[in-house]
């Protein structure tokens, strides 16, 4: 049933003890002194150890210290000679788990053999269970985040606390290939030499081993969710398993949901900043965007501007014409406009007729030259003409720069406008830089 290390300077009261331990189906392992059973110990597992309370050169009660801080799952039962309550009372509060006297009757010495193991088993089973519980909870907690940065802490703490590894990368998996969202105890050398090799080892997306010189064995484990691949983990071990630890391959599925969640949240927000007829950015956005485009510009030092654009005419159109064609028409200009800036620039429509380019990182002058190309283009189209119409439309433009001509958001967006009107006044299908403002004029 069990294995028994009994530790007893009396030959005697050995044989005994061993006798009746033997006779209830125990292993029993006998020595005669503390140090025979250190020994003993550091070669053998035992489920639980009977001790004499007086040894020589040593006592009961050292040796049960010993147990208990190096092998705490082997329950103790001390016996003694000893009829008092102190050295009781500090056997039990050392950890021991029964108390006997001398003599110790064979049914006696077997049910306290039966009950410390009972408990034994009972503490193993609540810690098992203590394990799955927060695992569980680690997986759930990944699979209801939807902020990338949270994610990627909670999946990192929980593969390193349930998956005894060097060090862990976290990754995620979409079109633009495999994207590291976090390490820990990794060098930022050392993940960047896996990355491509862990995205070698997705083509067939399974567990698998991967082994360098610089990060030894490292096990591949995908976050896959429904058969699609959305990124995983990778662990680094001081040694290959032989196979793939549960406890990784639990997590990864949680972490699968929990980056498709982040997707999916990812594609409701951006449908709320899109508008719904053109499909470019919508006011929303600008007014999310700019503040964080001029913290960005304050701290690099780098400038941006903004085109502040309306139709001239376009009621016109709408009367003439009907609004349909003249939604219609909207979407096209739209299509010209994003053929005329960078990718990285932010096409929005403001309202009606009215749109704004965000021009990352690009002065006045810069921005002057993009204007007149956005200018002609509009000027020079037939719109509609794939419809059998030739809509001739042309454009404003008003133009405001940080830190040129305002260091606010809103005063670019109120200068950039001011700009526009100044055109319209000034003979339309124009192109107007802005004044300096307010700001800007009290420094000056």
């Amino acid at each position: 049933m069990a294995r028994v290390l009994l530790v007893d300077d009396d030959p005697v009261a050995r044989a005994v003890y061993g006798d009746v331990l033997e006779g209830g189906g125990h292993r029993v392992t006998q020595v005669g002194d503390a140090d025979a059973a250190r020994t003993a110990l550091g070669d053998a597992t035992f489920d639980a150890v009977i001790t004499d309370l007086l040894l020589p050169q040593s006592d009961g009660m050292e040796l049960l210290r010993h147990i208990k801080e190096r092998y705490a799952s082997v329950e103790v039962i001390v016996i003694t000679a000893l009829d008092k309550v102190d050295p009781a009372v500090r056997a039990i509060k050392s950890g021991a788990a029964e108390y006997l006297v001398k003599p110790v009757a064979p049914e006696a010495l077997l049910h306290a053999v039966s009950r410390a193991l009972t408990t034994r088993s009972l503490l193993e089973e609540n810690a098992t269970l203590r394990r799955a519980l927060q695992l569980a909870e680690a997986g759930q907690r990944m699979s209801s985040i939807i902020e990338r940065n949270s994610l990627s802490s909670a999946a990192l703490a929980a593969f390193r606390q349930h998956v005894p590894s060097l060090g862990a990368l976290v990754f995620e998996w979409g079109r633009q290939g495999l994207k590291v969202l976090g390490r820990d105890g990794l060098e930022a050398s050392a993940a960047e030499q896996l990355r491509p090799r862990i995205g070698a080892a997705l083509v067939d997306p399974i567990p698998s081993w991967i082994h360098d010189e610089v990060c030894g064995w490292t096990l591949v484990v995908p976050a896959m969710d429904e058969g699609e691949l959305f990124g995983g983990v990778a662990l680094t071990l001081a040694a290959r398993l032989d196979h793939t630890p549960p406890e990784a391959s639990y997590l990864a599925q949680h972490l699968a949901i929990g980056l498709r969640n982040l997707g999916r949240v990812a594609q409701f927000e951006g449908l709320a900043f899109l508008d719904d007829l053109t499909h470019l950015y919508n006011a929303r956005y600008l007014q999310m965007a700019l503040p964080r485009e001029v913290q960005n510009a304050r701290s690099t030092r780098q400038p941006f501007s903004l085109l502040f654009l309306d139709l001239d005419r376009f009621k016109t159109v709408n009367d003439t014409h009907g609004h349909l064609v003249g939604s219609q028409l909207l979407v096209e200009v739209a299509h010209v406009l994003k053929s005329c800036v960078r990718d990285q620039d932010a096409v929005v429509r403001y309202g009606g007729d009215e749109y704004v380019v965000l021009l990352r990182q690009m002065d006045a002058a810069s921005a002057q030259r993009i204007a007149e190309r956005i200018r002609a283009a509009i000027a020079n189209r037939s719109f509609l003409a794939k419809d059998g119409m030739d809509l001739r439309i042309s454009a404003s433009v008003g133009i405001a720069s940080f830190p040129e001509h305002a260091i606010t958001e809103q005063e670019l967006i109120l200068l950039a406008d001011q700009a526009m009107y100044e055109g319209k006044r000034g003979g339309r299908n124009r192109i107007q830089l802005a004044a300096l403002g307010p700001a800007l004029k009290a420094e000056g």
